[in-house]
């Protein structure tokens, strides 16, 4: 019994380093910038999605790059999806601060194209999309440059847009029909697709007869501390983290002191996003990848950053350790096994084992959360100072 609470624990924080470095970044975006991101999970849909293709051409190369593809999977996964989530708060998100609702309905609708667009990417739309963002930026560019932008662009910017957008369509579905079909078959489709963990994750750690610890599930709690100590030395020993914090604590006194709050919001929202991107490579050690990757994540994640207290790092360290453990403890049985199945403790039995499956547990998880915002609406470690009025 000892073997098996241990290897539960195990699990568990395993689970919760997960469900943290999958919250991490969302901690950021949420918490520190009360940016509600439902698109936070197609980051780490992409984030695990450039993991298959780095894997793919490590395999391709051969030699030892199969057994090393992870730690050029790990920056490129980063680079992805902050640069994907520049783009989105530079054409979205920056119109939209301070309006939560509005912000909530845009990116759930970001999210579902996205997780369409992993679906029906190919080549011809990957041209048609560069002909757009050419046209679009270049011709922008001009029009500013040779022209009176100030009094055009209230209409010429949606109809520069909607001529790009028509000219760029029709491009791909010429390119499209023009092509063979495996020229313009779908790079992913709707199927999953597996990652091969390099061959040195692929065991575990042995102590004594039964115990093992996945050394994959090890590989994701040492990589989730190094996110930590990266995430708490960039927030509290460089400049930027100082600005980060400061436009955080008070928007107006900052700009008043030259701090570009703009430029501020962009590099926030891409570190946000960088971190979803890494949680998706460490996701694709646990199973297969799939356009609905994001949506089986990000639930848990916002219950980590709300029950652990809304920008408090530590709070999300606290919360997610407990609810991977909780969860994983009664889901598998674990609870359920630490009390006999007579007598006093028989009551406890029967309800370990009622909850003693995975969705059950979610179900009790969720339960035992909502009793305890009841109690503590703000979380386990709430606001203070003028962070508790914005």
């Amino acid at each position: 019994m000892l073997e098996g609470l241990i290897s539960g624990l195990f699990n568990g924080i395993s689970i919760g380093a997960v469900l943290l470095i999958v919250a991490l970044g969302l901690a950021i975006v949420f918490g520190l910038m009360g940016v509600i991101n439902l698109a936070h999970g197609e980051l780490m849909m992409f984030g695990a999605y450039t993991t298959f293709v780095v894997q793919n051409a490590a395999k391709s190369i051969g030699g030892i790059a199969p057994d090393l593809y992870i730690f050029a999977a790990l920056p490129l996964a980063f680079l992805v999806a902050a640069l994907l989530g520049l783009l989105l708060e530079r054409t979205v998100i920056r119109y939209l601060y301070g309006r939560p609702l509005e912000t909530l309905l845009a990116t759930w609708g970001v999210s579902l194209i996205l997780i369409q667009f992993i679906r029906s990417v190919s080549l011809p739309m990957v041209i048609g999309l560069g002909i757009f963002g050419v046209l679009f930026l270049v011709g922008r560019w001009v029009l500013t440059r040779y022209t009176d932008w100030e009094r055009i662009q209230a209409w010429a910017n949606p109809v520069f847009l909607g001529l790009s957008a028509a000219i760029a369509v029709l491009a791909w579905i010429l390119i499209g029909n023009a092509g063979s079909t495996k020229f313009s078959r779908a790079w992913f489709s709707t199927r999953n697709v597996d990652v091969t963990p390099p061959s040195w994750l692929r065991g575990g750690i042995t102590l004594g007869d039964s115990l093992q610890f996945p050394s994959a599930r090890l590989f994701i709690i040492v990589l989730t501390i190094l996110c930590l100590v990266a995430v708490y030395w960039f927030l509290n020993g460089t400049a930027w983290g100082l600005r980060i914090r400061s436009v955080t604590q008070n928007r107006g006194m900052s700009a008043c002191l030259g701090i570009p709050t703009g430029q501020v919001d962009a590099i926030t929202f891409a570190l946000g996003s960088g971190l979803a991107g890494i949680a998706g490579c460490a996701v694709t050690l646990l199973g297969s990848v799939g356009p609905n990757l994001g949506a089986n994540y990000i639930v848990d994640a916002f219950m980590v950053v709300v029950v652990g207290g809304v920008g408090k790092l530590v709070g999300s360290i606290v919360a997610a350790l407990v609810i991977g453990i909780t969860t994983y403890l009664v889901g598998s049985g674990t609870m359920a096994l630490l009390f006999p199945p007579t007598g006093f403790f028989k009551p406890a039995f029967d309800f370990f084992t009622f909850f003693a499956t995975t969705s059950m547990a979610k179900v009790m998880v969720f339960a035992l959360i909502i009793a305890f915002l009841q109690v503590r609406p703000a979380g386990l470690f709430p606001p203070k100072g003028r962070s508790v009025e914005l």
